[in-house]
């Protein structure tokens, strides 16, 4: 068999990227880029991610560290003098969220466009998801058209594209999907605050646990017992 193309995937280890994760690694040799920004959950979500690139067989793992989010704050994610909230009883996206990180994923897809270059790479994988999401601005398509025309306009031959296979999808679909892919969701992990047991109250936690009860399948992970129902 001819050898398959590369692809550099950004990996949280959350349960979209690990879906993400799943779909690059069935079509290419994949290498997994993780950055710990100094984010609450930092260890655990290292933890997930490096799981999910061990039991997908990615080619390589690499971890980066940027400290710009945590010494900058302005988000629930990354300065603890902000609270992370529970869920908005009136519903998740209508507004954005304490929990954005400013411009964020730009700084991730730049690393990732970078690594690429060098690995001979043309496909970047992220796991932005627009529609049944927090709302957050760098998970909208129009977002990745315009980073997709500064990398052709920015890179050496210009091939290099992010692609962003689940934005269109709805959080219920996409376990689905993983599902249907095997992908390691039981290693995933996607909680703001929480260490060892998943919180089950914020944004992030509630979306997947409705999705999954929505799906009709059961959340792998941990949670607060009391939360978890």
């Amino acid at each position: 068999m001819p050898p398959r193309e590369k692809a550099v995937v950004c990996l949280s280890g959350g349960m979209d990227s690990t879906v993400c994760a799943a779909l690059a690694a069935r079509d290419y040799d994949a290498y997994a880029l993780h950055f710990s920004y100094g984010q609450r959950t930092e260890q655990r979500e290292l933890q997930a991610a490096q799981a999910v690139a061990q039991t997908l067989s990615f080619q390589q793992f690499l971890p980066l560290r940027m400290d710009l989010f945590r010494i900058i704050g302005g988000s629930a994610l990354t300065d603890t003098s902000i609270d992370i909230p529970a869920a908005p009883e009136q519903g998740i996206g209508h507004e954005i969220p304490v929990t954005y990180v400013p411009f964020r994923n730009a700084h991730f897809l730049s690393a990732a466009v970078s690594w690429a270059e060098v690995l001979g790479a043309r496909t970047v994988f992220i796991g932005a998801v627009e529609q049944d999401s927090s709302g957050y601005p760098d998970c909208r398509p129009a977002y990745y058209d315009a980073f997709n025309a500064l990398v052709r306009q920015g890179t050496k031959h210009g091939d290099i594209r992010v692609t962003t296979p689940l934005i269109h999808l709805k959080k219920t679909q996409i376990v689905r999907l993983g599902v249907e892919l095997g992908a390691p969701l039981h290693v995933s992990w996607s909680c703001y605050s929480g260490q060892d047991f998943a919180c089950g109250v914020c944004d992030s936690c509630v979306l997947r646990l409705r999705a999954f009860r929505e799906a009709g399948i059961s959340d792998p992970i941990p949670y607060q017992s009391h939360e978890a129902s």
